[in-house]
């Protein structure tokens, strides 16, 4: 089966709205959820969800707010509001400036089991991974399109949980269609490793979900076409349902 992974980004529009779509997210099958957390310089995101980040980051979200609705949403109501695990998506600069040790500690006690962080080399992430296994923290790592294979196979070895791999150049965003090279990529991973491998950005339609499923990967990551669903529609409410037809559309293009 083909985990369905949707990336919200936290407080767009409103961090309440963010927890009612943690739990629609996971009522309609999600397997794993990637919460971004907003940051005033997303390299790594396209005008979409930069937009949210910054929608977010205008109406006073931060760290603090996001870590005490996620400590309420997953601790202390327990399972019945999320079965599925929450994993982080941050930037290194707000883990650096909390410092490492500490943030790994918050974001275990929130009950996040995953983080991501795109932007930091390889080379810099021995003490990431060394707190988050400490924590119990799942450290994501991503190889894209342009990583040196050498590379590539360092970072699949160092990747925990499963191995993101971006599926194209660039930032994320919709994209009308997937590219072809992702299948030998995919190939290339699958022959350096035995661990689940997850492809995301520009993945925002069935169809592609159902095209990288057939190529045989583990995870499809879906995330500008969910914050645009959010960020977008008339009223929180109105995002919420259609969130939900949209999740509905994915998970069954994987059935």
């Amino acid at each position: 089966m083909v985990a369905l992974i949707p990336y919200i980004t936290a407080g767009d529009p409103n961090l309440p709205t963010t927890a009612e779509a943690l739990k629609v997210l996971d009522s309609c099958g999600s397997d794993i959820i990637e919460l971004g957390l907003p940051y005033s310089d997303p390299l790594a995101d396209g005008p979409v969800i930069r937009a949210a980040a910054t929608r977010s980051l205008a109406r006073g979200t931060n760290f603090d707010e996001v870590i005490s609705m996620l400590r309420e949403e997953i601790v202390l109501q327990v399972l019945p509001q999320l079965s599925c695990p929450v994993s982080l998506f941050s930037y290194y600069n707000p883990i650096l400036k909390r410092g490492i040790g500490k943030f790994m500690t918050i974001i275990k006690d929130a009950g996040v089991q995953g983080l991501m962080v795109p932007d930091v080399p390889l080379e810099e992430t021995e003490i990431l991974r060394m707190e988050s296994s400490k924590n119990n923290i799942e450290l994501v790592l991503l190889t894209t399109p342009t990583t040196p294979t050498d590379q590539m196979k360092s970072i699949v070895s160092a990747s925990e949980g499963f191995v993101y791999l971006v599926s194209s150049v660039g930032v994320t965003g919709t994209r009308t269609n997937v590219s072809a090279r992702v299948q030998t990529l995919l190939q290339d991973i699958k022959q350096a490793t035995s661990k689940p491998v997850a492809v995301g950005f520009g993945i925002s339609k069935p169809e592609h979900v159902k095209q990288v499923a057939e190529w045989g990967v583990d995870g499809v990551i879906v995330g500008s076409a969910m914050v645009k669903l959010l960020g977008e529609a008339k009223s929180p409410e109105e995002g919420l349902k259609e969130l939900e037809t949209f999740t509905k559309s994915l998970k069954a293009a994987l059935i």
